[in-house]
């Protein structure tokens, strides 16, 4: 049964850019007038508190020019007035840029969240088994507040302090040529001091964070084997496993907050030079007569106005850079390209009768170092065949080169004549059941982990599966029956009845195609007896592959290939295999003998 339910939007990214400034960029674009709003009302705010300086350096020239208190209240209206209506004005756009970015950030947390998950999605069943789960989770986490963080940074402190140090040296220059050159030459200086620190801080911030990442996922790992620490008895062990990598996050949290420090003294430093630099130089201008008191009022202001953004800007520099770090080392971890991906012009898998032939396939996880060379093995459509073989031998390779899991190196998997690479690898899943070792249930409830097998099924479906799978009796048992929670993986639930949640969710979907692998290896004989007999049903007018250890599984199978190194070795009935008195028959032996 293919599923027909509606595909929400962006659930398939194959692409995204792969530095941080490109990411960021990115998502920019996909809220254009939301961040271009955002920035030019900060922007027009700004250049409001610029100009109360230059209003109160006009309303310091009127009071002082002698006038009589009528007078002055007459000069006065429309000076305080400007100057009320500029910090109204300040105030309106500066809350009114808030408000948008209040609006903005969930949504791009949201944007950057999914679009990170769908490309992680996408990526090789290598890669995921590679990485710490929690640790994929934590820089999806990261680089989704880190994008936010270093966009609001920019738009309201870095942006506004460089149309702040524009606009004072504008009007400096239009009252005295002298404050106007030593404001623009702090300001460039300040600016490139700012910049060759930026990118001496940006890889001890990246490193930062990836050591936060590596510790991040080592406490997920121990907190999911908490029970295994429990029972052999590792606590020590583990705290001071945990704590090396730690420590390691501690000494790079050294390096980069201490770097960040550095900077703060210096950055402050220039506030002070700039304070007493204007200072000093507005009251020398102003005893050779080059400046009026209102010039002399409007300087300091200016200067005190900056040094109060500077200070804020320490703070939120550290940020910003932690911010890219953050996002660079995520970036650098989840948008890596993807190892098996769909070639262009790839179609939807047909399946008709449910025919599969390996096709002189030759594979190795590593170069070199094959595990299949040369490969045949043909399935027709409806039979049901088991693989045996010692651990190692291959059995599970095929079935994951099945499921496109890996590509082969040469040869072809084909399903019904089509090569499982010309194929989409949404559309080879929807047609293939998987009954594995260890079902992967999600901590949802029984009904969510059931209806994830075909999420358009009725509830007479879903009984019916419950009911074919041997589900109905424990499920209606529990304290809330079909809404109870699995628990993390399922560990709420025995080894048979997650198996049996399993089955009803294969068996809901239905699909013409069945793989188990190793599906009852870790059951009790009385368990593994009674799965079977409900497996037996799943399997009428199916193509079924069934890995297993234990023979007994696989004995009444329509066929049994056995497989040793890689190569198929003999193949045939399970009486027919025994008669031959072959590598079969000494395992069918064995394992008699260990019974």
């Amino acid at each position: 049964m293919t599923s027909t339910h509606r595909l929400p939007d962006g659930w398939d990214i194959r692409h995204l850019p792969d530095t941080p400034q490109a990411f960021v960029r990115a998502f920019i674009l996909r809220h254009p007038l939301a961040y271009s709003g955002m920035l030019a009302l900060q922007t027009f705010a700004m250049v409001c508190a610029v100009l109360v300086p230059w209003q109160l350096g006009h309303i310091t020239r009127l009071v002082s020019q002698g006038l009589d208190v009528n007078q002055v209240v007459t000069a006065l209206r429309w000076p305080l007035a400007g100057f009320a209506l500029m910090l109204v004005l300040e105030m309106v756009s500066t809350r009114a840029a808030s408000g948008l970015h209040i609006y903005t950030v969930p949504r791009q947390r949201r944007a950057v969240t999914q679009a990170l998950f769908a490309y992680l999605q996408r990526h090789s069943h290598r890669y995921i088994t590679s990485e710490f789960a929690g640790a994929l989770a934590h820089r999806i986490s990261e680089v989704s507040i880190g994008t936010t963080q270093t966009l609001a940074i920019l738009i309201f402190d870095l942006i506004p302090l460089l149309v702040t140090l524009a606009l004072a040296v504008i009007l400096l220059a239009t009252a005295n040529a002298w404050l106007a050159a030593f404001m623009g030459l702090w300001a460039v200086g300040f600016l490139m001091l700012c910049w060759f620190l930026a990118r001496r801080s940006h890889p001890l911030a990246r490193d930062f964070a990836a050591a936060r990442s590596v510790s991040t996922g080592k406490v997920v790992d121990a907190v999911t084997n908490l029970t295994n620490i429990r029972l052999f008895a590792r606590h020590p062990y583990e705290h001071g496993y945990l704590g090396k990598f730690l420590d390691r996050e501690v000494v790079a949290a050294d390096r980069s907050l201490g770097y960040m420090e550095k900077i703060r003294w210096l950055q402050n430093s220039c506030g002070v030079l700039l304070k007493l630099g204007i200072l000093l130089l507005a009251l020398w201008l102003w005893q050779r007569g080059s400046i009026d008191i209102a010039t002399f009022v409007t300087a300091t202001s200016l200067s005190l106005m900056i040094i109060t953004d500077v200070a804020g800007l320490s703070r939120r520099l550290l940020e910003f850079f932690e911010a890219m770090g953050n996002i660079a080392n995520g970036v650098r971890t989840l948008v890596r390209p993807h190892e098996v991906r769909d070639t262009a012009g790839a179609t939807s898998l047909k399946v008709e009768r449910g025919e599969v032939h390996f096709a002189d396939v030759t594979f190795g996880y590593h170069p070199g170092r094959p595990i299949f060379q040369h490969l045949n093995l043909h399935i027709p459509a409806g039979q049901r065949v088991g693989l045996v073989g010692a651990s190692g031998s291959g059995k599970s390779t095929l079935l994951g080169l099945l499921l496109r899991l890996y590509d082969v190196d040469q040869g072809q998997v084909l399903i019904d004549g089509q090569d499982v690479r010309t194929v989409t690898q949404h559309s080879l899943h929807e047609q293939v059941g998987l009954i594995p070792q260890e079902p992967g249930l999600f901590h949802r409830s029984i009904r969510e982990n059931i209806h994830y097998g075909c999420l358009e099924a009725g509830d007479d479906a879903l009984a019916a599966a419950i009911d074919r799978a041997g589900a109905r009796d424990f499920i209606e048992a529990m304290e809330q029956g079909f809404e109870s929670l699995v628990g993390e993986r399922g560990v709420k639930l025995s080894g048979g009845q997650r198996q049996r949640i399993a089955i009803a969710r294969v068996l809901l979907k239905n699909a013409p195609i069945l793989v188990m692998d190793e599906a009852t290896s870790s059951l009790d004989s009385i368990t593994e007896r009674y799965i079977q007999d409900k497996l037996d049903e799943i399997m009428d007018d199916k193509t079924v592959i069934v890995v297993a250890h234990r023979l007994s599984t696989v004995a009444h199978l329509d066929r049994i290939v056995v497989f040793e190194d890689g190569r198929i070795v003999e193949d045939g009935s399970h009486a027919q295999l025994l008669a031959r008195r072959g590598y079969y028959h000494r395992l069918w032996s064995r394992q008699g003998e260990a019974a």
